[in-house]
């Protein structure tokens, strides 16, 4: 849990599950989180090899960060946690009518 725990972490690797993003599009879809937060996570997931982080040369630099082969194995995990939660949500709305 100490890997992909927390409210970012989780939210981070969905959003980059499908294509590799750069940092302001993280941020984008992200609003809530600060730039030093979201430093702060890509950077543990780096250290985690969950995320790999490319940079390209040129001004203004680009970095764009995706999912390693080891950060690929977490999304089933991940999209088992969504199907339980939106399960439980359509069990709350039913017990509320």
């Amino acid at each position: 849990m100490d890997v992909i725990g927390g409210k970012w972490k989780p939210l981070i690797l969905w959003k980059i599950k499908d294509a590799p993003l750069r940092f302001g599009e993280i941020q984008e879809k992200l609003p809530n989180i600060s730039q030093k937060m979201l430093t702060r996570q890509l950077r543990a997931l780096e250290e985690d090899r969950l995320v790999s982080r490319i940079d390209y040369p040129g001004m203004p630099p680009r970095v764009e960060y995706s999912l390693t082969a080891r950060g690929q194995t977490v999304i089933p995990l991940l999209m088992s946690l969504k199907d339980w939660a939106n399960e439980e949500l359509a069990d709350q709305i039913n017990e509320i009518r």
